[in-house]
């Protein structure tokens, strides 16, 4: 196959990759070609997915980066091959003077030190040559670059090793140093070149360029002292170089916005999500509570027809009962009329004719044990009715917060407050000489639970002698603490602080008024703190872990469920008296609440 001179250019038999000519050229699927050797190193060192680089990111094409969910089977473009091979023979043939075939008069891959011009927009072999040595010098590691990143690494990542070159190709370093003139000038613009732009000192064309100082200078600027020693460039190779550099960018910018306008569509896409979920949650929501509006109204009817029902009934008993209650009354009246008048009257004939009629009284019913009753009047119904619109209300005063916790961002997530306080962690142990005698306090102060019987203990002043609690030997007057008892699944317990000077024999008034400050738990279920009166509280989750933050200069005791991260309460207050932590694992309770109460190591915030 003979191939003409005229029409090749060394771009076209290029890859990309180490901007060599093709050796064992092969072709992607999508139609571009690489070195063998170079599209394998390229692919192994993960810089185009696959398993050695992002893992779940599909093998793509290092020039139009098309992905490939598998990896593509290389086989070597014989054509091409052949093609390139003719084209190396004839590079490597001597240029004729008349530029008839007989060699490659652009481009040569070694370049003779002769002064072969090149064509127009075309790059000298060298200058490929160190192009190659620019492009192998960005993929090396620790060599950052302004502007220049490698195709398929995002800005900012760590840029793996880069492959290695195939042995054909001879790197060429860029030049230290400013070459002599002599040098410069066999890169000389052709005749037919555009006009440059004048030196403003010389008036000669800026045919150089001085990366020292990253100015354009003209021949005699060259010479010139200020740019003695400085690195001197054809400012049209730095511009071909320049050029390509910016490609390079731009392939990995055009990498960058399409993974940011995939993200973009992704987050409108979930937003479309949100939006239709909150549509199907707010339309159910309200049909619930419509259903249930319904059902009140409906049982509202209902109760009043049951009321209104038994009113007709006991007005229907008691009009019957009055209407025979009144004629048997009329009957009555009606015998004593009779009565008043014969008594009144002056003639005894009638009188004794009559009379032995008028002793006797007509039959009568006994209305002693007659009344007229009704359910309405026990008020059954309304306090009924009440207990049921109560428990209603505690449910749906609960419903809202339940709703909260189910929308919170994360179940686990730290609660700010609670992150903080445990920066101040304080190490505390029991101290035995308060405790009642029936607590047994473990040998390390750590932990303490109430035995069945008394022990034979020294009955100090400090101990306390009714109410199964501990104090701890740390006191605080001042400054921050916190710490942490395990609580697990006792039924009853006490935790919090008290004064130093706190009443510690007979009953003790448990409020913040006579030094207490602390949270209870009763029955498993029923949270309270003691103040006065007596204040419950609503605790959803049941900690096993409590934290207890005290801040004596602010007056703040606060409680804590280590394991939501939710503050259970806080007491605000003025201390006047040293404070102690105070601990009552309460009593055992036929065994169901035999577990101590343990002091915890507070552990490291995430």
């Amino acid at each position: 196959m003979a191939l003409s001179a005229a029409c090749l250019s060394e771009d076209q038999f290029t890859c990309s990759i180490c901007l060599e000519v093709f050796n064992d050229p092969v072709s992607t699927p999508c139609g571009h070609s690489f070195c063998q050797s170079c599209l394998c190193c390229y692919w192994d060192a993960g810089i185009g997915g696959g398993a050695g680089g992002r893992g779940a990111k599909p093998y793509q094409c290092p020039l139009c980066k098309e992905s490939f969910r598998k990896r593509p089977e290389l086989h070597i473009n014989r054509t091409l091959k052949e093609i390139t091979e003719q084209f190396k023979e004839m590079a490597k043939s001597p240029v004729a003077p008349d530029g008839s075939p007989g060699g490659v008069e652009h481009l040569s891959l070694h370049p003779a030190p002769a002064l072969a011009t090149p064509r127009p927009g075309e790059l000298p072999g060298d200058l490929i040559a160190e192009m190659q040595s620019r492009f192998h010098h960005l993929m090396a590691p620790g060599v950052p670059q302004a502007g220049v990143s490698h195709p398929g690494v995002h800005p900012g990542a760590k840029v793996p090793p880069a492959f290695p070159a195939p042995d054909h190709v001879q790197h060429v370093p860029p030049p230290p140093y400013s070459p002599p003139y002599s040098t410069l000038s066999r890169y000389s613009l052709p005749d037919d070149s555009p006009a440059l732009p004048p030196c403003p000192i010389h008036l000669r064309g800026l045919e150089f360029f001085c990366r020292t100082d990253s100015v354009c200078v003209c021949s005699i600027c060259v010479e010139a002292a200020e740019h003695r020693g400085h690195a001197i460039v054809p400012a049209h190779r730095e511009w071909n170089i320049k050029k390509s550099q910016l490609g390079i960018a731009e392939v990995e910018l055009k990498d960058l916005i399409c993974e940011r306008e995939r993200k973009v569509e992704e987050l409108q896409c979930s937003i479309r999500e949100i939006k239709a979920a909150a549509e199907r949650e707010t339309d159910g929501v309200v049909r619930a509570f419509s259903k249930l509006i319904s059902s009140v109204e409906r049982c509202q009817a209902q109760i009043l027809e049951m009321i209104k029902m038994s009113l007709q009934a006991a007005e229907h008993r008691g009009q019957s009962l009055l209407n025979e209650l009144n004629d048997e009354l009329a009957v009555l009246k009606n015998r004593s009329t009779t009565l008043n008048q014969l008594t009144a009257s002056e003639d005894y004939v009638l009188f004794l004719k009559m009379f032995p009629a008028l002793p006797t009284l007509p039959q009568a019913k006994d209305w002693s044990g007659v009344s007229v009753s009704s359910q309405l009047t026990s008020g059954v119904i309304l306090p009924t009715v009440n207990q049921m619109t109560e428990r209603l209300q505690e449910e749906m005063q609960k419903l809202p917060e339940i709703c909260k916790q189910s929308l919170a961002p994360s179940a686990h997530r730290p609660h700010p407050k609670a992150k903080r306080v445990q920066e101040y962690a304080t190490d505390i142990t029991l101290d035995f000489r308060t405790a009642h005698p029936r607590l047994v306090v473990s040998a390390d102060g750590k932990q303490v639970r109430c035995s069945d019987r008394h022990q034979a203990v020294q009955d100090h002043p400090e101990r306390f002698n009714r109410v199964v609690c501990v104090l701890a030997h740390q006191g605080f007057s001042s400054g921050r603490h916190y710490w942490e008892v395990e609580v697990g699944e006792k039924s009853d317990w006490d935790l919090g602080v008290a004064s130093w000077s706190v009443n510690r024999k007979g009953k003790i008034n448990a409020s913040p008024a006579h030094g207490f400050w602390f949270l209870s738990l009763r029955d498993r279920t029923n949270y309270s703190v003691r103040r006065e009166p007596t204040t419950n509280l609503t605790v959803n989750a049941r900690p096993s872990r409590i934290g207890i933050y005290v801040d004596c200069d602010k007056g703040l005791v606060s409680f804590y469920n280590v394991e939501a991260r939710k503050l259970i309460y806080t007491f605000t207050d003025r201390f006047s008296d040293t404070i102690h932590p105070f601990f009552s694992p309460c009593t055992n309770k036929s065994g169901e609440n035999e577990a101590p109460l343990v002091i915890c190591p507070v552990a490291e915030t995430e």
